[in-house]
């Protein structure tokens, strides 16, 4: 790392935007300070690349494999489960039959592996066969299935492979009869028939910044179209995308010669202009395809259950059509997300018709991960989930009134995401927590009667459920595990019964080579009240004579925790790893984040600067009283994107408790990030009323979102700050980074700075910049020199 006084600092960023580090005798008198605090025993420990070599073999690149039986890859077809797991003898997919109870190898894999290996023309082996999107057709007894991004078909009897033509391209949303693939080319729709390939313009206007079913969100774009198909494949439901006058966000590479300079739309807070949708149906007729533009004003680029309008595969969200066609139902979002309209459409004639409105002080959410709302058109009803009670919650309206007819469900739990409607029977299925006893977080699956009667918990093991249906919904898996029992796999039927046991996931093999899971425990928040829950992690060599430095590790949300899963997972991040260093480390799900009460999830809401803090410092003092071992005087803390914001934020507003921080890809100031994020969550941007500009300090800008800001902060720093980006950061855009750099600068700061000059948002776990975060708090929270002569093995990137 190269060294540089502040004064050179500020040159050398304009100039060359290579790795900063700016350090003084400052730092060097607050270095000596905290070795002052450690023990004599403790001034004499070494960190050895024998210490760094037991704390790489505990990350996910070599814990993995470690794990046999653990069911992955599930794919469901004719009500018949593929699935594989790892053995000892290398990957192997097996075939379940719930209703016979037979489970086998799906395929002689040595037989299959040979003629894959005709057919692509190199050589394939058995024990590592990578297939995806399986299906099983029983009357041909064949397989259909993804490899390498090609399509394939074995006949068993035979094994027989044929290569199958592509369905679909990437940047293409196929239909559901598998016969259309809609694509944008010039900001136009065009659809191809997938068994001819010609091709049909399906709108002719569009044009840039006001094309049809852009996938732009400012912090996330796409070339796949957004839509939803109608179930007939006749219909499409989507919108054109309205951009102009909407702010630009730039960035350039670094090459030899002129930079590629990278532009695009991307609204902030407090815009005047942000992206706002027409919603149209576009009629997929090959002869005659037409346009029905909704009768409606413009909706505002919102989704209920996340700042974009779209999912990973360009699934139109908040949309649902009726199952002939005939009907289209969709939930219209305010710009700040506090009032939810449910409106239904006629996509013949455009007409729209208000259904039910739901308005709330902060910001509303239609579910925990999916969007929890569905039209019953057998009864003309709606189930619509609301937090109105403070918990998560199922509501049934009549679709033509919108009057609500009953709460469906109730009490102090609640509902997370709803899964299945079975109509016929008047039965609703969906995942829930916080009501068993127990960790709050676990998820399980329960049913319940559209009349709120006979409430049953499907899945009553004591630990975290992911549930997966079966194509006919009379089955699904439920693979069961917690933070120290690995995951149990097992299908049930309706009522709960379990109907195969299909594998026990086996660790052995893991604990061989030392592996111990995370201690769970459970604190008081910030009120002294109310319990977090979170997970704290030991050296494997853990000695209770010795005191330990603390790392926190933090995400603070707002849309989710530090702790993602209370579920097994052989490697938590680097989370192990840097506890082999000599540190322990912790993470708690604080007030702030989701999965319990809407109270608890709004904590800080409009104070996004809060970042859940004062509860991770109520929780290591208090894990502190209970173990003799924890040192508070030497606390780091690490995050990366909004952890990476919490993080800074630690170490300027607590630097009585904060000592060392790592912050990688801060968005520091949310009025530089997109206007969805902090819109939701901080609220719309407005300015003080007789603000005097004249007194505003510097990057003031006299409105809410000041008190956010980090780099307002930057003259409170005194521990030792290591601040990244990466320059093409086209989520967080590195403005946020270069704010705080040159406030710290301007205060005279010394902090350390690294940038990545073509690294996008994920470089927070690449080996550099990881042995980087390693090296720093066991030189600046441990006082110790890193060993220099330390690599990651070629597996680690």
């Amino acid at each position: 790392m190269l060294r540089f006084k502040t004064s050179f600092s500020a040159v050398l960023l304009v100039v060359s935007f290579i790795m900063l580090s700016c350090s003084s005798q400052q730092s060097v008198m607050q270095q000596d300070a905290t070795r002052e605090s450690v023990s004599e025993s403790e001034k004499n420990e070494i960190v050895s690349v024998k210490d760094y070599k037991r704390a790489e073999k505990f990350l996910w690149q070599n814990t993995h494999d470690k794990v046999l039986n653990d069911v992955s890859g599930q794919n469901w077809s004719s009500g018949v489960l593929v699935y594989n797991i790892q053995t000892d003898e290398g990957t192997k997919y097996y075939r379940a039959n719930p209703e016979s109870g037979e489970k086998k190898l799906a395929f002689d894999h040595q037989r299959l592996a040979d003629t894959l290996s005709n057919n692509i023309d190199r050589s394939v082996d058995p024990e590592t066969l990578s297939l995806q999107s399986i299906s099983y057709d029983e009357d041909a007894n064949a397989y259909t299935y993804r490899m390498n991004g090609k399509r394939f078909e074995t006949d068993l009897s035979s094994y027989e492979t044929e290569e199958l033509p592509q369905t679909k391209k990437d940047n293409e949303i196929l239909s559901p009869d598998g016969e259309k693939a809609v694509y944008i080319k010039d900001h136009n729709l065009w659809m191809r028939n997938t068994k001819t390939d010609e091709h049909t313009q399906l709108t002719t206007d569009g044009k840039e910044y006001y094309g049809y079913a852009t996938n732009n969100a400012g912090w996330y774009r796409n070339d796949r179209p957004v839509l939803l198909w109608g179930p007939n494949s006749e219909k499409i439901a989507t919108f054109r995308h309205d951009s102009r006058g909407v702010g630009e966000m730039y960035l350039y590479n670094t090459k030899v010669g002129h930079s590629d300079l990278k532009r695009w739309k991307y609204p902030l807070p407090g815009d005047s202009t942000v992206f706002k949708i027409e919603r149209i149906v576009v009629h997929a007729d090959e002869e005659d395809p037409k346009v029905v533009d909704l009768d409606m004003e413009p909706d505002f680029h919102r989704s209920t259950i996340s700042d974009h309008i779209a999912d990973w595969d360009g699934r139109f969200l908040d949309n649902a059509w009726s199952a002939d066609g005939s009907e289209l139902f969709f939930v219209s979002s305010s710009r700040d997300h506090k009032v939810a309209q449910l409106r239904e459409a006629d996509p013949e004639t455009g007409e729209v018709r208000d259904i039910l409105k739901e308005e709330v002080d902060t910001y509303f959410e239609s579910g925990y991960s999916e969007e929890s709302w569905t039209v019953l058109e057998e009864s003309n009803e709606v189930i619509w989930f609301s937090e109105r009670d403070n918990w998560g919650h199922l509501y049934l309206y009549d679709l033509e009134s919108g009057e609500m007819k009953r709460q469906i469900t109730e009490g102090d739990w609640r509902v997370l995401d709803l899964h299945y409607v079975d109509e016929e029977n008047r039965t609703i299925y969906f995942t829930g927590s916080n009501r068993e006893e127990g960790n709050p977080y676990y998820y399980y699956l329960y049913k319940v009667n559209l009349d709120g009667s006979e409430l049953t918990n499907l899945t009553p093991k004591n630990a975290h459920h992911q549930i997966t249906w079966s194509d006919n919904r009379k089955y699904f898996t439920d693979i069961y595990s917690t933070v120290d029992l690995p995951p149990v796999s097992v299908v049930r039927n309706l009522k709960g019964e379990i109907v195969m046991e299909l594998e026990e996931a086996d660790i052995n093999k893991l604990e061989e080579m030392g592996w111990q899971a995370p201690e769970q425990f459970t604190v008081k928040a910030r009120d002294d009240e109310t319990d977090l829950y979170g997970l704290m992690y030991k050296p494997t060599n853990f000695d209770s004579t010795k005191t330990y430095p603390v790392l926190n590790y933090l995400y603070p949300g707002p849309q989710s925790g530090s702790i993602r899963s209370f579920g097994f997972r052989a490697s938590r991040s680097d989370k192990q790893s840097l506890a082999e260093l000599g540190f322990i480390v912790v993470e708690v799900n604080a007030m702030g984040t989701p999965g319990r009460t809407k109270s608890f999830h709004d904590a800080y809401y409009g104070d996004m600067g809060d970042n859940g803090l004062p509860d991770q410092i109520a929780t290591i003092r208090q894990l502190a009283d209970r173990h003799s071992w924890i040192d508070t005087t030497r606390v780091g803390i690490w995050g990366h994107s909004g952890g990476g914001f919490a993080s800074t934020r630690a170490i300027l507003e607590y630097p009585d408790f904060y000592k060392v921080a790592v912050s990688g890809a801060g968005n520091h100031d949310n009025r530089n990030y997109e206007a969805d994020w902090g819109e939701k969550w901080h609220g719309l941007l407005e300015k003080k009323e007789n603000i005097d500009k004249d007194e505003l300090g510097l990057y003031e800008q006299g409105d809410n979102y000041d008190k956010q800001a980090n780099q307002l902060l930057a003259e409170n720093l005194e521990g030792k700050l290591l601040i990244a980006h990466g320059l093409m950061d086209d989520n967080v855009p590195p403005t946020n980074t270069l704010l705080m750099v040159d406030a710290l600068i301007k205060a005279d700061k010394d902090f350390d700075l690294m940038v990545f000059p073509n690294a996008s948002h994920g470089f927070g776990n690449s080996r550099y910049f990881m042995n980087m975060r390693w090296d720093y708090f066991v030189k600046h929270l441990k006082g110790i020199s890193p060993p220099e002569e330390f690599n990651f093995d070629d597996n680690i990137r």
